[in-house]
């Protein structure tokens, strides 16, 4: 009906008018709108867990809610939207597995970052009043994936920004509302658009800053860090290979054998064996061999890797393996290079040993010297007296820390008693719960050593 009837209108409109421009705009954003258009999905557990698997080590929560979501949409014969939010410090892979879960569901992806932003209409929309008025990201989201239920992922949504434009947290409120979605009202469009099927998952570093009533509207899955077995397992999968094929050490047969196949898909006549074709590539493993001109002696050992987990990379996500690891292969590459030509390279990038492969004894030529130099402090065990140790929990992951005390003999003063003395003093960036936990342990002290020694000031 709204379609009919500015159709009716635009017929009338001068062309030199500023309303036809403004109804033609409007038209266009209405008719590639995909009204009731959805993409198949898919409900096969088994390619679908063979996709998140080829992608991403562990994160078994979120795959096993994937699957789970998966496994409902087959038993009713219809799949409503969901909204799950990532929440774990950077490096953890919380952006990169949404993309996977579209590739496993079968739907199209769209990711936008809000990170930072502050101006309502980026969620809703203008008024088509203004000049230059557009829709929001979701009309935008429908419109350049053609499909009424496709993965959206909302990236950054603990760093919502807030001014006078608005509050972007308020306005998703009615995009993350399962019960009101489905008559999501774009100030744009001003009509009802139907988002329910729409998939959602948003990331967060630091639950806190996300308002309540936003966060109650999303089921949430937490991601720790990775320890040290995990980082040598998916840098041993993903991230050296992943590196030596963008570096040219190495090929990626399974892409080449996607590439053959696609060409023979073409003189089939059966659409649907095609599809399958295609969907058995997406889900095979990819299969890595050296390139033509690399030696065949090179490699990276696993004694580096975990040199390179334990000496260099102690964070929580695998961020910054994956560059210390892109900076060996470029080396690598520069140093195949150069032999190739016979050209000279500084003292710095050229190869001070005849083999080619990157172990922990010569680690240190590629990346440096380490930046930690043992895994403890105090290597003995007890540790020394007014020592413990203490965890520090941040958005990036935390990390263990030794916290120390020491006593201060007070001196005499010209009556023979005690100068000074009773006070507590803190060092180091404390916040407030953290400084009132050392004043409540300090009464207490205080109050077992008078039960203890009365004498004692």
């Amino acid at each position: 009906e709204i379609i009919e009837s500015e159709m009716d209108k635009f017929s009338h409109l001068e062309k030199n008018s500023a309303e036809f421009n403004i109804t033609r705009t409007y038209l266009d954003w209405l008719t590639n709108i995909p009204w009731g258009v959805v993409t198949t999905e898919n409900f096969n557990i088994t390619s679908a867990r063979r996709v998140l698997d080829r992608d991403h080590y562990g994160m078994d929560e979120v795959k096993e809610t994937i699957l789970q979501f998966i496994a409902v949409g087959k038993l009713k014969g219809s799949v409503q939207g969901k909204i799950l939010c990532l929440a774990g410090p950077p490096g953890v892979g919380k952006t990169s597995i949404a993309e996977s879960v579209a590739a496993a569901l079968g739907r199209k992806f769209y990711r936008f970052s809000v990170g930072g932003m502050s101006d309502v209409s980026e969620i809703k929309g203008h008024r088509r009043t203004y000049v230059g008025a557009m829709p929001g990201k979701i009309i935008q989201c429908l419109k350049s994936t053609g499909s009424s239920n496709p993965l959206v992922l909302i990236d950054e949504i603990d760093k919502l920004g807030r001014d006078h434009r608005g509050d972007p947290a308020s306005a998703l409120l009615e995009v993350l509302d399962p019960s009101q979605n489905h008559t999501f009202r774009d100030h744009f469009i001003d009509a009802p658009v139907d988002i329910s099927k729409c998939l959602f998952m948003c990331t967060a570093n630091d639950l806190g800053r996300i308002p309540g009533p936003l966060l109650d509207r999303m089921e949430v899955i937490q991601l720790s860090g990775y320890d040290v077995p995990d980082k040598l397992e998916i840098a041993e999968k993903y991230l050296v290979p992943k590196s030596m094929v963008n570096s040219g050490l190495m090929i990626d047969e399974s892409e080449a054998a996607k590439d053959d196949e696609s060409g023979e898909e073409e003189k089939k006549e059966s659409q649907d064996e095609a599809a399958e074709a295609a969907a058995e590539a997406e889900e095979r493993l990819p299969t890595y061999q050296l390139a033509e001109r690399v030696p065949d002696t090179l490699s990276i050992e696993r004694s580096a890797l975990e040199s390179l987990v334990r000496w260099y990379c102690r964070e929580a996500g695998v961020r910054n393996l994956q560059k210390k690891i892109d900076k060996i292969t470029g080396l690598l590459s520069l140093q195949v290079v150069a032999e190739e030509e016979g050209a000279e390279l500084t003292d710095k990038s050229s190869r001070k040993s005849d083999s080619w492969t990157v172990s922990s004894d010569n680690l240190h030529e590629y990346v440096g010297k380490p930046i930690f130099t043992s895994d403890r402090l105090y290597e003995k065990d007890p540790l020394p007296h007014g020592i413990v140790m203490g965890l520090a929990w941040t958005s990036m992951g935390g990390s263990a820390l030794y916290i120390e005390t020491q006593g201060i003999t007070r001196g005499l003063d010209s009556d023979g008693k005690r100068r000074g003395g009773g006070t507590l003093k803190t060092t180091g960036q404390m916040g407030d719960v953290m400084k009132e936990s050392t004043q409540i342990a300090y009464t207490v002290a205080r109050a077992r050593l008078a039960d203890i020694d009365p004498t004692n000031s």
